[in-house]
């Protein structure tokens, strides 16, 4: 209780010095009650799909971060995010921080440069401060692994062509250091939660993997680091605006990381490189007071740990999500569907996943300072890894949450 406080204190009083500045500042901090699933979480190198995993009922810190901006010029912003965690491989990580150069434009077309650490176009769900979401406290399957493994460390590109009617942008990356993405996929498939990883952090690898491999427990990676070889990945997203809120992206990215290559951590074990390839489509629209955000998901990422044995898991998830805005209150309701094979001659190898989850959340606003949230998180999941391990290979887990967040 005492780390928490302090993690509070100092992004409150970091928010303080920085609004000195006169700049954007949004700030959050977060306390939770869950009553936690059975199965171990992968946040402490088990299986489960959900956050927390140990069967009880507690309080536990759900986090803190802290936005901010600040237009230097008419073209310069410049923007960055902080958070702090206890869960995982806790402390401070910075999660994006990156500078845009935007020409003041008088004709419906404009351009602009960022360059930096950001977030890739992926999601039209996590939207909030520290890459949350306004709905529900975890998130979706797809955005769960998008802030754990995904990240671009380069520069993009954006071209708007803007109309009274609607509005087209386009925007093209390149970006290094993020060779490990994917690897979450194949070794332990998909998760919900609301964890996201900061440069700096490290994911935990799961314990069975670790000690069949003879390696230290626990072990954790850096998913943010060049693998191998020199290369650029890149990106391309086409997004459509209509008035209002409608919004409508198709996205491509690779990762273009040598699926060969690998390097060492500081035990002598190896972390291997993943190429990851990925179509995301997406949408957003209102109708009266009602939100609808859908999203759509496939890929596939290659690994050749083994000379002769390649791996290539091919993955896929969508998901639908309804929230009713009713001024302080705003009930949410998100169902989604997820999926991971590894097909191979080898039966030691062959591995695959499928699942099913429904999030029910429900968000009380009294003030603008104050958000209170209770999430039911049921996830119903069939994974043959489990089984491999003497474990079911199909488990149903449900996890409640009664979440207390400070905005600043």
């Amino acid at each position: 209780m005492k780390y928490r406080l302090h993690a509070i204190i100092a992004v409150w009083s970091l928010a303080m010095a920085v609004h000195a500045q006169d700049i954007d500042l949004h700030a959050y901090a977060d306390e939770r009650l869950v009553a936690a699933p059975d199965d171990t979480s992968w946040t402490r190198g088990g299986f489960g799909k959900a956050r927390y995993g140990d069967g009880r009922t507690r309080l536990h810190f759900g986090g803190a971060a802290i936005y901010g901006s600040v237009q230097i010029t008419p073209e310069l912003l410049a923007l960055g995010q902080l958070q702090y965690q206890t869960s995982g491989h806790s402390g401070f990580s910075l999660l994006e921080a990156w500078l845009r150069y935007r020409p003041v434009s008088t004709t419906p077309w404009r351009w602009s440069l960022r360059a930096g650490v950001f977030f890739p176009p992926v999601s039209l769900e996590n939207e909030g401060v520290g890459w949350t979401s306004p709905w529900t406290i975890s998130s979706s399957a797809i955005n769960t692994w998008v802030g754990e493994e995904l990240r671009a460390m380069g520069g993009e590109f954006q071209l708007e062509r803007r109309s009274e009617a609607n509005s087209w942008e386009l925007r093209a990356s390149l970006f290094r250091r993020d060779d490990a993405a994917g690897g979450v996929l194949a070794s332990r498939g998909w998760s919900i939660g609301d964890l996201v990883s900061g440069i700096g952090s490290r994911l935990r690898e799961a314990n069975a993997g670790v000690s069949e491999e003879g390696g230290t427990l626990p072990r954790y990676y850096d998913p943010f680091r060049n693998i191998g070889r020199s290369h650029w990945g890149d990106y391309a997203a086409i997004t459509w605006h209509a008035p209002g809120e409608t919004r409508v992206s198709l996205m491509h990215l690779d990762n273009r990381a040598d699926p060969a290559a690998s390097a060492f951590y500081a035990d002598g074990d190896r972390q291997f490189a993943w190429r990851t390839r990925l179509w995301s489509v997406a949408g957003r629209t209102d109708t009266g007071s009602l939100t609808w955000i859908a999203q759509w998901m496939d890929g596939n990422t290659r690994s050749e740990q083994s000379a002769d044995q390649p791996l290539s898991t091919h993955f896929r998830a969508a998901f639908v999500l309804l929230g009713w805005n009713r001024g302080a209150w705003r009930p949410a309701l998100r169902i989604e569907h997820f999926s991971a094979r590894t097909p191979s001659a080898n039966a030691d190898w062959r591995q695959s996943e499928h699942g099913n989850a429904i999030t029910a959340a429900l968000n009380w606003r009294p003030r603008d300072w104050l958000r209170l949230t209770a999430e039911v998180l049921r996830i119903d999941s069939m994974a043959t890894v489990r089984a491999e391990y003497g474990l079911p290979a199909r488990v149903m887990d449900t996890q409640v949450q009664w979440s207390m967040r400070v905005f600043y």
